[in-house]
């Protein structure tokens, strides 16, 4: 028995210097080791971690929503709102008139080939007046009937029902990753464009409370505005705002000096007529950045569309006058391909309602820009997950698109990329990044 304990013993011990053995070989094959890039967090935590668990709202944001819904006399307001989410969703951008008059041109074209074909004598303004009635008919059943959205009190309260927390959780996200990966930025001052519910001041007032000094809030809608301004003062129009310094604009500030630690634009470039207003409005709010400038539009194609071409006019375009000459940099996320929407999702507790789920889940795309080269860090090549992780035994399957704006497939493994960078794999999820020195055979590009 004692000489069984023995070579037990011994056995244990061998393994214990091989696993010892193997740590170190790991460590010298692969730079990303637990010192480089861990700085001593834990590897669930570590600091490509950018993911928050099931958002609520702030108790006083929700206390102040179901007060605005018990005192309205909206009908069906679930029904609504559920109708509503589901018109934003499939929203489109309005059409181009350039494009219009482009098919225009090429359905006349065609119809007038098909008369030739046909031959025969013919009226030709009878044959005109035919053709150009076909075209029309065939623009409008074929072309997206776009109209702005006007938000009176009812229409106000329904989006809020449908969008208060879903919003909040999606501006929320995107903040937490400044807040995560610049810890020393402490803005004071907040410009939220499109500020429909305020969404972006109670997201940005939960990381930065103690330094936000000014927070304009730039909405065309009134109505949007007054419910606004009640969410800050709970359940009377009398109680003092629980965030204050907090003020309600219908138009930007006009000075092109005045510029804000923190820009916000939520899901409102897809609520602009054209693409001259959606770049006028882009380089306006850019002027007035001195710091971030944040995007977030619906995680469809449209969306990440609409953030593609912001992209591209601030990082192409050179404005003649520029007050501040700081180059634009983006923060997150690195895309390129426009065939691939590249967009996130964030869980969150919606206000309760009979029938609603306790637990929904925002998908969105978003765009950070800042004042300051964001290039990289520390010598690493992070690649950020734009597809929900596939944990299997010894092995993580990653959709990851890397600094270079490629979106590829990668199986993560401990032998070939590290225990380290393997463990952060199986520890993180959709949105987040990670440290990959991807082997070229080990990978596919996505088309």
């Amino acid at each position: 028995m004692a000489f069984r304990v023995y070579g037990a013993r011994v056995l244990y011990q061998r393994v214990v210097a091989v696993r010892i053995m193997y740590r170190a070989l790991s460590a010298e094959v692969h730079p990303q080791s637990h010192a480089d890039f861990l700085k001593g967090a834990p590897h669930r935590k570590h600091p490509g971690v950018t993911n928050l668990k099931t958002l609520r709202l702030p108790d006083e944001l929700q206390k102040a929503a179901q007060a605005i819904i018990h005192g309205t006399e909206v009908s069906g307001l679930v029904d609504k709102a559920r109708s509503l989410t589901n018109f934003l969703w499939s929203r489109k951008r309005a059409p181009e008139d350039v494009t219009l008059r482009e098919r225009a041109m090429a359905l006349e074209k065609n119809l007038w080939e098909k008369t030739k074909e046909k031959g025969g004598d013919v009226d030709l303004q009878l044959l005109k007046t035919q053709i150009t009635k076909k075209v029309l008919s065939d623009l409008r059943k074929t072309t997206y009937h776009w109209s702005p959205m006007r938000y009176d009190e009812e229409l106000g309260v329904v989006y809020m029902v449908a969008k208060l927390a879903g919003g909040y959780a999606a501006v929320k996200r995107v903040l937490n990753e400044i807040k995560k990966r610049d810890p020393s930025f402490s803005p004071h001052s907040l410009l939220d464009f499109g500020s429909g519910l305020g969404t972006a001041v109670w997201a940005s007032h939960s990381f930065w409370g103690d330094t936000l000094k000014e927070m304009v809030c730039v909405d065309n809608s009134g109505a949007m505005n007054t419910i606004a301004d009640r969410l800050l003062r709970g359940s009377s129009e009398k109680d003092e705002p629980v965030i204050k310094q907090v003020y309600f604009r219908q138009f930007l500030p006009v000075s092109p000096k005045v510029q804000f630690d923190l820009v916000v634009g939520a899901f409102s470039l897809s609520e602009l007529a054209s693409q001259k207003e959606r770049e006028d409005a882009i380089l306006t709010l850019w002027r007035k950045t001195s710091s971030y400038l944040v995007l977030v539009e619906n995680g469809t194609k449209e969306g990440h569309q609409i953030l593609m071409d912001a992209r591209d006019i601030l990082l192409k375009k050179q404005e003649r006058t520029a007050h501040d000459p700081r180059r634009p940099s983006v923060f997150a996320p690195l895309f390129q391909l426009p065939v691939v929407p590249c967009n996130f999702s964030q869980a969150y507790s919606p206000l309760p309602f009979p029938g609603v789920p306790d637990r929904l889940t925002e998908r969105f795309s978003y765009l950070v820009l800042s004042r300051t080269d964001w290039a990289g860090g520390e010598g690493l090549d992070w690649a950020r997950l734009t597809a929900p992780v596939l944990r299997r035994p010894r092995h993580v399957h990653c959709q990851v698109c890397c600094s270079s704006g490629e979106i590829k497939r990668v199986v993560v493994t401990a032998h070939r990329h590290g225990r380290d960078v393997y463990r952060c794999a199986r520890s993180s999820d959709w949105g987040d990044q990670l440290p990959i020195i991807q082997p070229e055979d080990d990978s596919s590009n996505l088309d």
